[in-house]
């Protein structure tokens, strides 16, 4: 097959979706499959004035973008498949939308939040209309590969009408994720983070979006620290804090005991995984939950929500909680119950640790790359002979 693969611009400063991107593009390649990658490029938003990057950035990315496209489709048959790879790309599939695509789905977060449905993300007018011009976008579209049975049930509550083809294909989990031998790893993080982890710490791995629910961290940390006594340090490994983040932790009791770490590389955090007691992950929603996964297959317990698509990736492999309430009088209630779960993740015994590992270990062989490579790959080969 003939791929084109359309991204978000690297002016974006986006993690994920460029690893993702890469993932799909070497994956189709490894099959001998020709691949190529078109996103917009930084024109106007090289253009140094502050106030205006943003809209700078539109430009480029709604008016140069879509011209160079209507450029390059000219050289272009019908025998190549054309793959937007976030449907928040969605403007651009009207330009492809009568030539053989794939629109891949992540989450509707923002969709959601822009009809009022998440209190917790109010969506002002001119995002309202920007999340419009997106869904009006890939509304053209046909064919859809959603990551979770979460996301194609929200793609197909936005669209008009039941799309041709609406698949679903777990992401896959990098196998470099694997459980290690707790000591040793405890060891090597104390002696490269400067902390002193030898018994073990709680860890949290995330950025400060707010659906990763940090400052939710930060309270069941604070409770379970007040209710049980256990001594044990907070690692949040992510984003520096934003504000309202700082502003918790700057009104811990246990605040010595909370580290943020930034811009730590990727050997260390397999280790964080692999040496956690356990691995506090309380989002308000999510498009799959990639940590829930990196953390089980590297032999971590895990925390997390007891909502989709949570608990699609966690399976019955996870200690549940309730999703936080966005009503500020409920969240004290919630923060107790969250700190009994966590204490009975915390106190397992060994025979009891070795069972949750375990079930985690199995739960996760769910998500092998090349299997959801291989699941992509049959489903672009269907839309293109289609």
């Amino acid at each position: 097959m003939k791929i084109v693969f359309f991204a978000h611009p690297s002016f974006l400063g986006s993690q994920s979706m460029p690893r993702f991107v890469s993932m799909l593009a070497e994956g189709m390649q490894r099959r001998g499959h020709e691949v190529e990658i078109w996103s917009p490029e930084a024109l106007f938003s090289n253009i140094p004035v502050k106030k205006l990057k943003k809209w700078f950035g539109y430009m480029d990315q709604y008016l140069v973008f879509p011209q160079t496209v209507k450029r390059k489709l000219k050289d272009k048959g019908n025998d190549v498949l054309y793959v937007v790879a976030d449907h928040a790309l969605g403007p651009y599939v009207p330009l492809i939308a009568d030539r053989p695509h794939v629109i891949h789905c992540h989450d509707f977060l923002a969709q959601r939040s822009a009809l009022g449905e998440i209190p917790e993300n109010i969506t002002s007018a001119s995002g309202q209309k920007y999340q419009a011009f997106i869904r009006k976008g890939y509304s053209k579209g046909q064919n859809f590969i959603s990551v979770s049975e979460k996301t194609r049930a929200d793609l197909e509550k936005f669209l008009p009408g039941k799309p041709r083809l609406s698949e679903m294909v777990y992401n896959g989990l990098n196998p470099s994720f694997k459980p290690g031998v707790v000591t040793d790893v405890r060891a090597m993080l104390t002696k490269k983070l400067n902390l002193d982890l030898a018994n073990g710490y709680i860890l949290h791995i995330g950025g400060n979006q707010w659906y990763k629910n940090r400052v939710g961290v930060i309270a069941i940390y604070d409770k379970w620290r007040k209710l049980y006594g256990t001594a044990l340090s907070l690692l949040l490994i992510g984003q520096k804090p934003s504000a309202a983040l700082a502003q918790k932790y700057e009104l811990s009791p246990f605040k010595n005991d909370i580290h943020f770490l930034s811009g730590i590389d990727d050997q260390t955090v397999s280790a964080a995984y692999a040496g956690a007691t356990v691995f506090l992950f309380p989002s308000i929603a999510e498009g799959f939950g990639w940590p829930i996964a990196e953390a089980m297959a590297s032999g971590a317990l895990v925390l997390t929500t007891d909502e989709a698509p949570m608990l699609e990736v966690a399976g019955d492999a996870a200690f549940l909680i309730g999703r936080r309430p966005s009503a500020e009088t409920l969240q004290e209630k919630w923060t107790d119950e969250a700190a009994v779960v966590l204490n009975t993740a915390v106190t397992l015994d060994e025979a009891g640790r070795e069972n949750a590992v375990n079930k985690g270990l199995a739960n996760v062989r769910r998500f092998k790359l090349e299997d959801a490579l291989d699941s992509i790959e049959s489903i672009y080969k269907q839309v293109l002979k289609n």
